[in-house]
């Protein structure tokens, strides 16, 4: 049996949008759709793909989804995901944490922030 991670995703990873073969075809297992604690912000990256980050004032929950991933697919995911996307530790709305995906502060500078939509697919629906 292969060692698993859990990884929660908040854009274009997520099932039915554009890179979510990234995980399919490594064996990656949707788990549960979740919530972010409302600490998080969220931008719109060109409408490419979004960026979420982690606040200390209070601000909104962000709509995420939880996979399970074989640990030896895990640096494949991350290989493909764009530039200034990482991982980090991601509290969610119980107060768990879990390894998710994140934005570093330089990616959005200038870009458009979407926090009041609550999510990506809520963003590219309107």
């Amino acid at each position: 049996m292969s060692l698993t991670t859990l990884l929660a995703v908040n854009g274009t990873l997520m099932r039915g949008l554009e890179l979510n073969p990234n995980l399919t075809n490594v064996g990656g297992k949707f788990i549960r759709e979740e919530k972010t604690d409302k600490h998080y912000r969220l931008w719109s990256i060109n409408d490419v793909h979004p960026a979420m980050i982690r606040t200390t004032e209070e601000s909104n929950s962000v709509d995420l989804e939880v996979w399970e991933l074989p640990m030896e697919a895990f640096a494949t995911v991350l290989s493909n995901e764009p530039a200034g996307l990482v991982i980090g530790k991601i509290k969610l709305a119980d107060g768990t944490e879990m390894l998710g995906v994140l934005g570093e502060p330089w990616l959005v500078e200038g870009q458009h922030e979407i926090t009041e939509t609550g999510g990506w697919r809520n963003y590219i629906k309107a």
